[in-house]
């Protein structure tokens, strides 16, 4: 019997250890997300840069998370799916971690007063993005509740498409309101960098659906 039980931790603890990393980062990525919007609501230059500074931190436990994920990868043979689909969405959400950070980052060392309408809608669809690959990701250790994850993939989605009307509108009232070329190129090259956060929770999404297509 003791045989027996020796042989259940070997097999069980795998799946905990994969479904608690990834629920990590999912919690990790939210609280980014609301760091982040709070960032471009706040009009003092330096409590945007601690700000930045509390966005950097978190993504250095981001980062650690990942790095712990691919170690024990690397260390067990048995995981709860495909060790590809791990390696992906382990990817993905670090990205999606990555370019937060880099989009406070640029804001606030190109000196852009945040107080513009497309940096604080994609700010807030990015929070709202993170929320709902938290959802997905948190559904992944039993698959029970099916509904609970292809509304949160359906919400990425939608989340994605809006991002992209929201780009092209700030573009064309950039161009068509602000004289500076300078002011241009900044706001432009940050639009870019907070749409591909929500790019980047899309290929979550698809990486989670692939899997839930796979097991579920």
């Amino acid at each position: 019997m003791a045989g027996l039980n020796s042989i259940f931790k070997i097999f069980l603890p795998k799946d905990r250890v994969f479904f608690q990393l990834f629920e990590n980062v999912a919690q990790e990525l939210v609280k980014m997300g609301e760091k982040l919007k709070t960032m471009v609501n706040e009009p003092d230059f330096d409590k945007r840069a601690q700000l930045v500074q509390e966005l950097e931190d978190m993504e250095h436990v981001n980062d650690d998370l990942t790095h712990n994920i691919f170690t024990e990868l690397g260390k067990n043979f048995i995981t709860p799916f495909d060790r590809e689909d791990i390696h992906y969405l382990a990817s993905a959400l670090d990205d999606i971690a990555d370019y937060i950070y880099s989009s406070a980052k640029k804001i606030n060392f190109y000196r852009v007063n945040p107080n513009d309408m497309g940096i604080q809608k994609m700010a807030e669809l990015i929070a709202v993005g993170c929320v709902q690959v938290q959802k997905a990701v948190i559904e992944l250790r039993n698959m029970k509740n099916m509904r609970q994850i292809t509304d949160a993939l359906v919400a990425i989605n939608s989340i994605e498409n809006q991002a992209d009307d929201i780009f092209d509108m700030s573009i064309e009232r950039l161009f068509a309101t602000e004289p500076d070329a300078k002011e241009v190129i900044k706001k432009r090259e940050i639009y870019q960098v907070m749409e591909i956060v929500t790019d980047k929770c899309e290929d979550a999404a698809n990486v989670i659906e692939s899997i839930i297509v796979k097991y579920a």
